[in-house]
Formats: structure tokens, C-alpha cells, sequence
């Protein structure tokens, strides 16, 4: 390498020659140590000094160019400032590459990477929790009691999370509390309702019965809001309605209270969404979930009490822990209610990183991961017509968010050509 470089001559914005090195420089050469050298930039005066390190650069096919021309003008790619640290591109002339150290997938692409982990973390807890609550109810039949467990475990891990400041709890007034008791008091009822539909039917099933939900969604947008629905869309919502007709009249497990319970769910989260679109606020999404759970739990507690609270204290708590024992009794009902915050809270964050299209797509494949878990875990008999009437139903689910998603965004876009 010494020898290399004393032979090495810079002249000002003149190429690199390197005479009579045929014999002495291998195919393939790498700088096996740093030497500091001063490179001219094009049509500037000043001089950047740069280093040649046998990390980064590689040159390949010497012999032969050195053979056809009997000299080497280096072209430097790009170089960093020493003084700075600043990239600078720099352009000697023509001749070798001297190519940069490769990026890691990660560093080129780091924002489809963490959306795409996002989505990952958001079915999977989405998964687990629909498995391991459907385990609790086959041993311990208390949806009811359940939803208030899952809603106390998320409340206290909000409260955990706002005492160290992770993140730091926005305040709340008189105002803001009566705009977010409507969204609480919705998503308590449809929760307890799904609850009670998972734990009277199979988890496959509730979750076809639950694709109805965009056509109740249209159904309040345009007679409750008064908002006009494209035709494209009811039509549309035509499969949706017709796989889960298919999926309910021959389903293995169908009883009416589990049919109710999701139709009633259905609703309950209609009517959310309506309030939330009134309830928008300059709150932080992870703050906003925190309170309307805790406003919910509220709300969870008096049916819970007067329901089921008679028959747990009787035999359902000593039932239950006679079948699985004590530990496993609570830390089933500690897991399940982390992994229902922890998944609702993933999903709100996901979404907050995604275009509407994106949206929709994630959440019909979502509810395909449920349904084809759930079978094969729990593995549930279903007929032919009710797994027709399913794949048929999702169909549907999917037309209507991609010709919903399409829509809201063309409205976007004219609303942002009127204002420009």
C-alpha cells in the first residue's frame, strides 16, 4: 500500500495516473488501510479533504483497463466532508467506480417497515385475544362480567401509563366529558354485547354476523346524519348482506341470543362512530381511548353487578377455579384484558399511519385472520353454504371499504383543488 502510494501524484482538477502498475495491481484491489487525500471540486476552488478506506471502496477490473489505456482517471461517487460531515458528491472524471457502503433494507425503507410491524402487532394481538377469550368463556360463561375485567385491566394500565408520563394525560373539562360520554356509553354496550355473542356462538360465526356493520354504518350515515350514500355503495353492501343470510341459516352453533348480541353490537358501534365524527377533538387518540375506557367501565359495572353477580358468588367463581385452578383462573383474565386494550390500542395507532384505502384493506384481512384462526384452533364444524355465505360476506366487506376508501379520497382531493 506505501508503495501504491508513493507513486500516487494529485494535480489540481487533473486525473489520477498510475503508469507501468500492470504487473503489480490484482484484478480485484481493495485499500486495505486510510490514507488522507485532497480532492478538487468541479468549477470551486476549495479543496475537500477525503479519505480512501478499504471498507468502502472496491475496484474491480484493473488489469484491464490499466492494459488498454496505461492510465486511471478514479471518478469519486460521493465523499463526506471532513470538516462537516456533510455528504458532497464529487466528480473527478470518468473511469472506475468507487461505490458506497450498501444500505440495510431498513435504513432505505424504514416507514413500510414499522407500518408493516404495525399491522403484525395489531393482528396478532387481535388473534390471541379473540382464542384466549373464547377459552375463558368455555370455562367460565360470564360475558358480562368478562367485558368489565377487560375494560378494568385497560384502565389500569392507562392510569400506570399516565403516572409515569408515557404519554402525559391531557386534561379534561365538564365540556369535553359530556361530548365523550355518548362515544363511552356506545362502545360499552358493544362491547358487552359482542362478548355476550362470543360466548354463545362461535367466534367464526359472531365475526361474519359483525361484517355487517358498514351496512348498518350507511344505513345511519344517510338516514340519521342525512348524508347522501352513492348508489356504488349500497350496491356493494348486496354480498355483505346475502353471505351472512347464507352463513346464519346453516351455522352449526347459531343460537338467536348470539345473533341478537352482534346485531346489537352492530348498532352499538354504529352509533359510535356517528358521536365520535361529533366529538372531535385536539385530544391526542391514545388519551381519547384512555377516557371514554374508563367512562365505559362505568357504565359496564351496574348490568354486571345485577346479571351476573349473584351467580358468581354462589358457584361461578369456584367453578371456574375448580376446572383450571386459581392461577390459571386470574392470570386468563389479566391476559385477556391486556391483550383487548393493547389490540384496540395498536389498531388506533395503525390507523393513524395509513390512507383510508390501506384502512380498509387492513381491516378486512383482520377479520379473515380471525375467522381462519379461530376454525383451526377451536377447530368448529362449519357446512359448505355457511363457509360460502362467509367468503361471500368478506367479498362484500371488502368491495364497499375500497369503493368507500376511493370515494373519500376524491372528495379530499377536490376539497384541496377549491381551496389551492
Amino acid at each position: 500500500m506505501v508503495s501504491m502510494m508513493s507513486h500516487l501524484s494529485l494535480h489540481h482538477a487533473k486525473p489520477f495516473n498510475f503508469s507501468n502498475f500492470s504487473s503489480r495491481i490484482s484484478p480485484t484491489l481493495a485499500l486495505r488501510t486510510s490514507q488522507p487525500v485532497v480532492l478538487p471540486l468541479r468549477n470551486s476552488p476549495e479543496k475537500i479533504p477525503s479519505e480512501f478506506s478499504g471498507k468502502h471502496l472496491r475496484f474491480s477490473g484493473w488489469d484491464q483497463l490499466l492494459r488498454r489505456r496505461g492510465s486511471v482517471q478514479i471518478p469519486v461517487v460521493k465523499a463526506a466532508a471532513a470538516a462537516d460531515g456533510s455528504d458532497q458528491e464529487i466528480e473527478i472524471s470518468e473511469g472506475l467506480k468507487i461505490a458506497e457502503a450498501p444500505k440495510s433494507f431498513a435504513e432505505r425503507f424504514p416507514a413500510p417497515l414499522v407500518t408493516g410491524f404495525f399491522f403484525f402487532t395489531w393482528y396478532f394481538l387481535n388473534v390471541i385475544f379473540n382464542i384466549l377469550n373464547k377459552k375463558v368463556y368455555n370455562y367460565f360463561p360470564y360475558p358480562y362480567f368478562v367485558s368489565v375485567v377487560h375494560l378494568l385491566v385497560g384502565v389500569t394500565y392507562c392510569l400506570i401509563s399516565w403516572s409515569i408520563g408515557l404519554p402525559k394525560r391531557a386534561p379534561i373539562n365538564k365540556d369535553l366529558l359530556g361530548v365523550l360520554t355518548p362515544v363511552a356509553a356506545c362502545h360499552a354496550l358493544g362491547h358487552v354485547m359482542s362478548n355476550v355473542s362470543f360466548a354463545a356462538v362461535a367466534v367464526s360465526f359472531t365475526h361474519t354476523i359483525k361484517a355487517l356493520e358498514p351496512f348498518f354504518s350507511a344505513a345511519a350515515s344517510q338516514f340519521v346524519l342525512g348524508h347522501q350514500i352513492p348508489f356504488s355503495l349500497w350496491l356493494s353492501l348486496a354480498p355483505v348482506v346475502l353471505g351472512v343470510s347464507m352463513a346464519s341459516l346453516t351455522e352449526l352453533s347459531f343460537n338467536w341470543l348470539g345473533f341478537t348480541s352482534a346485531m346489537i353490537s352492530n348498532i352499538s358501534f354504529t352509533y359510535r362512530s356517528i358521536y365520535s365524527k361529533k366529538a372531535m377533538t385536539g385530544m391526542d387518540s391514545t388519551n381519547v381511548y384512555a377516557y371514554i375506557s374508563i367512562i365505559a367501565l362505568l357504565f359496564c359495572l351496574p348490568p354486571a353487578i345485577l346479571i351476573e353477580g349473584p351467580k358468581l358468588m354462589q358457584y361461578g367463581f369456584r367453578d371456574a377455579i375448580a376446572k383450571v385452578g386459581m392461577v390459571k383462573f386470574v392470570s386468563d383474565l389479566f391476559w385477556i384484558g391486556m391483550f383487548y386494550h393493547l389490540y384496540n390500542q395498536i389498531a388506533t395507532n395503525t390507523l393513524e399511519r395509513v390512507a383510508p384505502l390501506t384502512h380498509a384493506v387492513g381491516n378486512v384481512l383482520k377479520r379473515v385472520f380471525v375467522i381462519g384462526f379461530s376454525i383451526i384452533v377451536f377447530g368448529n364444524r362449519i357446512s359448505t353454504q355457511t363457509g360460502i355465505g362467509t367468503a361471500i360476506a368478506i367479498a362484500g366487506v371488502a368491495m364497499y371499504s375500497l369503493i368507500k376508501a376511493n370515494l373519500e379520497e376524491q372528495k379530499k382531493t377536490a376539497e384541496k383543488a377549491k381551496t389551492s
